[in-house]
């Protein structure tokens, strides 16, 4: 990656860090916000990864989001009465690299039969597999069933929102803008083509899934050491819906409009709190008129990988 990348990584950390510090200065609601938008984001760039880089449809993100949860919220609520305060920072990290492990293998384990399939097909798919999660966790009374996990420890804040989300951009335009980041391009320009050029399609796919499904996992568990409580029903179909709108309004496969399209969508309910019951109108709304006035997306900034 370019030198400058790299810089802005680092002082999108150092940004990140100096917020978290001066926290207790502002209010609760707000940041409580902030840390919503950083979450959205990494959701957003990582499902990007699959339907605007590579060109696939997934509906299944929700599902991926809910393994990382669970898995890290019950790595720390398993921990957390045997350990010290101080020790706990590190082991919120290592939950969510755990959470983000074992949803890539939910992402390999729906890749691997499914990715031979494209468009309408592998979305109803992904959107099975979403599902499937989604009814396996109301049935698991170990996490608490359909009433939800509770008592999760509040590990997440700033620093770990907008971090995490930095690196995830950093991480995944590193991917396509390498050398073997090209093969997503080519598969979502053209298989067939792709094919005879010696790409493995279905490689690209699963990659595709298994990085996008890690970065989901570890969001999930920044949601759930977030809100500190967890249930089966916020992960159903239109939590994946919320963040496929974010990448369409972003832009297929335009890193920075899918930025500004997270954040501004987990905003716009914030100004619209009264209006609630109207948000997935104005969503459909706002899709059917990006589709028929801005194909390319609204926030086109330059060039799709970037």
């Amino acid at each position: 990656m370019h030198s400058g990348a790299k810089r802005f990584l680092l002082a999108a950390i150092l940004v990140a860090a100096v917020v978290s510090h001066f926290s207790a200065a502002f209010n609760r609601y707000y940041l409580g916000i902030a840390i919503d938008v950083g979450i959205n984001i990494i959701l957003a760039v990582s499902l990007n990864l699959i339907n605007g880089h590579t060109g696939q449809f997934s509906l299944g993100h929700a599902g991926f989001m809910a393994v990382g949860g669970y898995t890290a919220a019950s790595f720390t609520l398993a921990l957390s009465q045997s350990l010290l305060p101080a020790a706990m920072p590190f082991v919120f990290l290592a939950a969510l690299v755990l959470g983000g492990l074992l949803a890539a293998v939910a992402g390999l384990a729906v890749g691997i039969p499914t990715l031979r399939l494209r468009g309408d097909y592998l979305a109803i798919v992904t959107l099975g597999f979403g599902e499937i999660i989604r009814v396996i966790l109301q049935n698991m009374e170990c996490v608490g069933a359909a009433s939800g996990l509770k008592g999760i420890p509040g590990l997440t804040n700033c620093f770990w929102a907008f971090a995490l989300a930095a690196v995830t951009v950093y991480v995944i335009t590193a991917i396509v803008n390498s050398t073997y980041g090209r093969g997503f391009i080519a598969v979502h320009d053209d298989e067939v083509a792709a094919s005879a050029m010696g790409v493995n399609p279905v490689r690209y796919k699963v990659t595709a899934f298994v990085v996008g499904a890690f970065c989901a996992g570890i969001a999930g568990g920044l949601y759930a050491h977030h809100k500190q409580f967890l249930s089966p029903t916020g992960f159903d179909f239109m939590k994946s819906i919320d963040i496929v709108v974010m990448v369409i309004l972003g832009g297929m496969g335009r890193t920075a409009g899918v930025i500004v399209a997270a954040a501004l969508l987990t905003l716009l309910p914030e100004f619209l709190r009264g209006f609630a019951e109207y948000r997935m109108i104005i969503y459909a709304l706002l899709i059917i008129g990006l589709m028929i006035t801005r194909p390319q997306g609204l926030f086109d900034f330059g060039k799709r990988k970037n």
